[in-house]
């Protein structure tokens, strides 16, 4: 099978995501039939090879397959492939959720099919907790402007871009939003953290006003991803902590991209700093409910799970005439081969110190990236973890960007798969968050083609 056939078979019949697919049939997006993968590289029909840079819509985590992952599944096909999960148990899922409860510090584990379920059962539990101990007025959702959570109605309706939402307005609930503490927004010589206080002033204000009528608060912890990897420091976390404690709010972490290692630590969450600075206190903060996706089975299927604290758990259990039972399932919840793989790539983290490793990689693709950092139409890199971002604005001084419809992204994106790199943008921003299995030859050559495509993509503006 060649190529263009492929690509002509699939244009025929398939509805590509987060696409115009007018622009692949004209050729202004490129289609790219892939049929096989290894490590950090894509390969086409065609036998051109491409670094997989944005691990796959980032649910890569350890290369493609990585051979205990794929050892894993195997042997997990030979004894379950699948089993009803209502009424029906077995050890993959079981010992999955051990896994993560410990690591998550929480208590129980619903399993679900992917991240926007995820975040559709992590609101639907907390509205329902509140009807379940006698409180219905709670049902309120307070959502952060430029979140994005997915895009079932429920993830849409609390997410920010409008983008994504705005054509579906009339089908969403109405969520309270509370400015972003994005600190590519901070002022001239204003610090991260000063901003970030700043910022959560605004959601204070928010839940001294609400707090009687807010079910939850959700959030992308450090990171808001598809709104661009805008960043923010991470003591907006434990001053929501504090805050969600004394109004009687839940909290929501959306971990569904920036979970296992992403940001330098296990989840995000982690990064919290301690409420009184300078004390030798423990940082990091327990959230209420966790959502989890893509890289939890190291980008081999799809999972998703939602982690609640005990007492959450404890308002449904009741005798079934009382009705409190959250009745909400997917057909694939719990799939043994699903956890299988993620029990697989969870135990990958305990080889060779994968976050250590990660961190000196992370510092690599910083300096490899220096050059961007005094470019003329390059407004902000910034980087947490293994997650670096490049800003490209018409002019620095002011933060102009340029107008969407010169598509600068794409032809960066363009240049990119010309030199066998995929780079795929949000908007004009271009942004890596490679494989860990990242060699240094390969951070090398994926940061040149990021600053080629950069020059090529700004050439020509004003």
């Amino acid at each position: 099978m060649t190529q263009n056939t492929l690509i002509q078979r699939s244009l025929a019949r398939v509805w590509h995501p987060c696409t115009q697919m007018h622009d692949h049939a004209s050729g202004e997006l490129p289609l790219i039939a892939i049929v096989r993968a290894e490590g950090a590289w894509l390969e086409d029909a065609g036998g051109k090879r491409y670094l997989d840079a944005v691990s796959s819509w980032w649910t890569n985590l350890w290369g493609h397959r990585h051979p205990d992952i794929v050892a894993a599944l195997k042997n997990q096909l030979d004894t379950l492939d699948h089993v009803i999960f209502a009424g029906f148990t077995h050890e993959p899922a079981v010992q999955l959720a051990e896994q993560l409860c410990a690591r998550s510090g929480l208590d129980r584990c619903f399993f679900t099919d992917n991240g926007s379920s995820a975040v559709e059962a992590a609101l639907k539990m907390s509205f329902h907790y509140w009807q379940n101990v006698g409180k219905p007025a709670k049902r309120k959702f307070v959502a952060l402007t430029n979140s994005y959570h997915g895009e079932t109605l429920g993830a849409l309706a609390v997410g920010g871009p409008s983008m994504y939402r705005d054509t579906y307005a009339p089908l969403l609930l109405e969520p309270m939003f509370a400015p972003s503490p994005d600190c590519y927004e901070r002022g001239p010589g204003e610090s991260w953290e000063d901003h970030t206080r700043r910022a959560f002033s605004h959601l204070q204000l928010l839940l001294e006003q609400h707090a009687h009528e807010i079910s939850a608060i959700i959030i992308e912890p450090l990171v808001q991803c598809a709104g661009g990897m805008r960043m923010y420091h991470p003591i907006y976390l434990t001053l929501l902590r504090q805050a969600c404690d004394h109004f009687g709010v839940h909290l929501i972490a959306d971990e569904i991209a920036v979970g296992f290692g992403r940001t330098g630590s296990f989840f995000a969450c982690e990064q919290a700093p301690p409420a009184s600075y300078g004390k030798g206190l423990p940082g990091g903060i327990t959230p209420d409910f966790m959502c989890l996706s893509k890289g939890i089975t190291g980008g081999t299927l799809p999972l998703a799970v939602v982690l609640a604290r005990e007492h959450i758990y404890q308002a449904f259990y009741a005798d079934y005439a009382a009705h409190k039972a959250f009745l909400h399932s997917h057909s694939y919840t719990g799939n043994p081969l699903a956890c299988r793989v993620a029990l697989a790539s969870l135990e990958l983290f305990g080889e060779g110190n994968a976050l250590a490793a990660n961190r000196l990689m992370a510092q690599h693709l910083w300096k490899q990236t220096h050059s961007l950092r005094s470019h003329p139409h390059v407004a902000e890199v910034r980087q947490t973890g293994m997650i670096l971002a490049v800003e490209m604005v018409q002019r620095t001084g002011s933060k102009t960007p340029y107008p969407a419809s010169e598509r600068r992204g794409l032809i960066a994106y363009r240049h990119a798969l010309s030199k066998g790199v995929v780079l795929r943008p949000l908007g004009n921003v271009l942004y890596l968050m490679p494989p860990y299995v990242l060699t240094l030859k390969e951070a090398e050559m994926l940061c040149e083609v990021l600053c080629e495509a950069v020059d090529v993509a700004t050439r020509g503006a004003p």
